[in-house]
């Protein structure tokens, strides 16, 4: 009777920390390095950038998925031509483009603990992360606060001389619980790092409102063929972002403001 007992008592312990470990293990995948060098394109894009940054100065990076990663496409059509801004913003700046498609927190990390920021020393690291942690894994608030907590820590530790700017989770139109998430993610990382001497945050969603709604029209989503739900801004989008930070940028490298300038 009394193994009966003690067996009954073992299989509650273990079916009652199963939540709390799957919470616990769920916790921790947002901000614990994940590889995604399965995929052929995403391999060839991490050989790529790691070549670039041992061939040629490097002072200003930005680290993201695939909003950061469109900074490289040209159009036509216009809307997806992003190229002329980006020259005209940060051609003349050094920059390294870390954009991956598909990213969440947890492979960014990965990316910058094997090799991507390795031998380099940059003035200012930009960092826009953490829309495929709603998208693609449905990762909570605070498990994508802790994965973007892990980026700046790894990022402190490995680059101790490069200001970082800490961009919001940009708006989007996916899923009520997405907004709601977007909101409570860009709410905690303003209260942690608002007032930071180490991070500067900025939150642009303001670029991409109207009348308090998102603005589908700054989104090439809503243009590809089927339509698909506003999520990455189209260059006129992109060129806001870079209007908005350009700055705060400036003053963080110690440059001129771009925006002051003709086109």
């Amino acid at each position: 009777m009394r193994l009966i007992r003690c067996a009954s008592l073992a299989l509650f312990l273990l079916l009652g920390a199963a939540p709390l470990a799957h919470t616990a293990q769920h916790a921790v995948l947002a901000a614990t390095p994940i590889s995604r060098m399965d995929l052929p394109w995403w391999r060839k894009r991490h050989e790529a950038v790691l070549e670039r940054i041992h061939h040629g100065r490097t002072d200003l990076i930005f680290l993201g998925d695939s909003i950061t990663e469109n900074w490289e496409r040209r159009g036509p059509p216009t809307w997806i031509d992003f190229a002329p801004v980006w020259e005209r913003f940060y051609g003349d700046r050094n920059a390294v483009n870390m954009g991956f498609k598909g990213d969440t927190s947890a492979s960014l990390l990965w990316r910058i603990e094997n090799g991507e920021v390795g031998g380099i020393d940059p003035k200012v690291a930009v960092i826009l992360i953490g829309a495929n942690n709603l998208g693609r894994v449905h990762w909570s608030a605070p498990d994508t606060v802790a994965g973007i907590d892990a980026i700046i820590g790894e990022l402190h530790r490995r680059l101790p001389h490069t200001k970082i700017l800490l961009l919001g989770v940009l708006p989007s139109e996916r899923s009520p619980w997405v907004t709601e998430t977007t909101r409570q993610i860009n709410t905690a990382l303003a209260a942690r790092y608002g007032a930071s001497r180490d991070v500067t945050y900025l939150d642009v969603s303001p670029v991409f409102t109207k009348d308090g709604r998102v603005d589908g029209s700054l989104f090439y989503d809503p243009l590809l063929t089927p339509p698909e739900p506003v999520l990455h801004p189209s260059a006129e989008g992109q060129a806001r972002i870079a209007g908005a930070i350009e700055p705060t940028l400036a003053r963080l490298m110690g440059d001129r403001n771009h925006l002051a300038e003709p086109r």
